[in-house]
């Protein structure tokens, strides 16, 4: 989880460089293209092809409906949002995670696990440090985002284990390229410059990566323990932040950042301390 993090907040820097001088749906359609392309050379390198009906499955379909709503809303928000903010916002989706692995898995979650995410959450607002004045309608079209992606990693646990993860990766690939697509339609084509196309294909390696890494740790572990770990990547976007704009926390927000990393540590001691895994889901028949 927190590795599909960082190559997110990888992505998400280099595709909100070129928002710059691209429009949103075209540059969404063109690092889509690019991440198919690459998908499908993995595909073949791991023999999947043979698996290639399975990304006909309804639960397949459905998550990458999802994803591909999802990306197009929070990407749209996130080029009129400085990228912390957005992904602070983006943050929330643990606390939805954890409401569906409650309702829908029946996980046991401990008042210690609340206490954790909601410490976690509590250290993204400190980072970020909201004013009213700053959350508009872009935050809130981000937060519809947030909850699409939460919508999105609960289908993730819905789906066959026989079906390999990178179709899985494949599908969302392909879905928001599709919708991406049909926008460019609306939104219109702007020449493309070798710079942009060279930003758009090392964004693609990133956001494959993502969608792979986070498909496997929804698929193989607690949802509810996993969750939290995605606050890792509001820490990687204020590196990020540093090294390549020069931007340095201030007082309120390393507090913060020692709250997400203490309750990061916190449920992962917790798990390790219980010596037991998640149960078991059972199996679903397609």
């Amino acid at each position: 989880m927190s590795a599909g993090m960082a190559s997110f907040v990888a992505n998400d820097s280099m595709v909100k460089v070129v928002s710059e001088s691209l429009p949103s749906m075209q540059l969404i359609f063109l690092r889509g293209l690019f991440a198919t392309l690459l998908l499908f050379v993995v595909v073949q390198a791991v023999g999947a092809t043979r698996q290639f009906a399975r990304l006909g499955n309804r639960r397949v379909l459905l998550r990458a409906a999802l994803d591909a709503v999802a990306s197009v809303v929070y990407l749209t928000s996130l080029f009129h949002l400085p990228i912390g903010e957005a992904t602070a916002i983006n943050m929330a989706t643990p606390l939805f995670i954890t409401l569906f692995a409650v309702l829908a898995f029946k996980e046991q979650v401990g008042a210690g696990r609340w206490l954790a995410i909601a410490t976690g959450f509590t250290g993204v607002l400190l980072v970020v440090q909201p004013s009213a004045a700053a959350f508009n309608a872009w935050s809130l079209l981000c937060l519809g985002g947030t909850l699409l992606h939460a919508g999105r990693d609960l289908t993730t646990r819905y789906i066959d284990k026989a079906i390999p993860s990178i179709l899985i990766t494949l599908s969302s690939a392909l879905a928001v390229t599709a919708l991406a697509g049909i926008g460019t339609l609306v939104q219109g084509w702007q020449p493309v410059h070798p710079r942009q196309l060279a930003m758009l294909a090392g964004a693609s390696v990133f956001l494959s990566c993502g969608y792979y890494l986070l498909t496997v740790a929804m698929r193989g572990g607690e949802m509810s323990l996993i969750a939290p770990f995605r606050y890792a990547g509001l820490l990687f976007a204020l590196l990020l932040g540093y090294l390549v704009w020069g931007d340095v926390p201030d007082a309120l927000a390393w507090i913060g950042i020692a709250l997400l990393v203490a309750a990061g540590l916190y449920v992962l001691h917790g798990e390790r301390g219980r010596g037991r895994g998640r149960p078991e889901l059972e199996p679903i028949a397609d």
